[in-house]
């Protein structure tokens, strides 16, 4: 069983060659020009001090220990993204809702950025910790080779196969909820009546349309939902899921140069 300690060194060769061209194409731009931003599908120029701040640093690498320790997935703006939303949250009446949550990298990162138990909130983490169920990809995102992404994500370790080291990894809390299983099928077990935060990661349309149709009532308003894959290339199928949803709750969704989605439970 594939598990969370040194994934990259269990890739085989050419796998690590291709992940090796990846990261060289996105340290080509840091040699020319030092200060600017390039990594995660993300070059920019702007300002990344937010990078520096011990406390993100911290968070950060509390994140990287739920995947052994070595940081694979280079996320720091996306994961600035996610733990602001966290942050935002946190001051709102409501639990944590994650749906997608492989080894825990942000939510993880989250409960120790903000000292989870001290809170009295609860963070349901729900996730097959086995992949897509291809009972609920559709057409076009088989036909886009989802399943086999899902199956190969797996194989390397970059998605979490076992529910077990994810309990391991969120043991040093109290107030979680680990919740095994398909979305739609196990959002009844999410017992919460209101929610602050929802982070949203299933890459996959029907059931991160179904998690956004299902928590929609239960957000507290001023809730933040963020969406993990909106805005990125090949995703098509979850952003237009989504932008289906949006129009009908009357909701605009912020695309994100990171890729992701951002909208709020209108306050009044």
């Amino acid at each position: 069983m594939v598990t969370a300690v040194g994934i990259s060194k269990q890739w085989p060769v050419k796998f690590r060659l291709m992940w090796a061209a990846l990261r060289t194409g996105y340290a080509i731009p840091r040699t020319f020009l030092p200060d600017v931003y390039s990594d995660d599908a993300l070059i920019c120029f702007n300002n990344d001090a937010f990078r520096d701040d011990p406390a993100f640093r911290r968070a950060y690498a509390r994140g990287v220990q739920s995947i052994g320790g070595e940081d694979f997935y280079h996320w720091e703006w996306r994961f600035h993204i996610g733990l602001w939303a966290a942050i935002s949250a946190s001051k709102l009446d409501g639990d944590f809702v994650e749906c997608g949550v492989s080894h825990g990298f942000l939510s993880s990162a989250i409960m120790q950025h903000l000292d989870w138990d001290r809170l009295g909130k609860c963070f349901y983490l729900l996730d097959t910790f086995g992949g897509m169920d291809p009972r609920f990809v559709t057409d076009a995102e088989e036909d886009e080779g989802a399943l086999a992404k899902s199956q190969a994500a797996l194989d390397f370790g970059i998605y979490a196969n076992s529910v077990e080291s994810v309990r391991k990894n969120f043991a040093e809390w109290k107030n979680v909820r680990i919740v095994a299983g398909t979305v739609p099928e196990t959002l009844d077990q999410v017992e919460s009546k209101s929610v602050a935060y929802l982070h949203i990661d299933m890459n996959c349309s029907p059931p991160e349309v179904a998690a956004l149709r299902f928590f929609w009532p239960r957000l507290t308003p001023g809730a933040f939902v963020l969406l993990d894959d909106y805005g990125q290339r090949g995703r098509d199928q979850q952003r237009l899921g989504m932008d289906a949803v949006a129009r009908e709750l009357g909701v605009p969704i912020c695309t994100l140069p990171t890729g992701q989605g951002l909208l709020m439970k209108p306050a009044v």
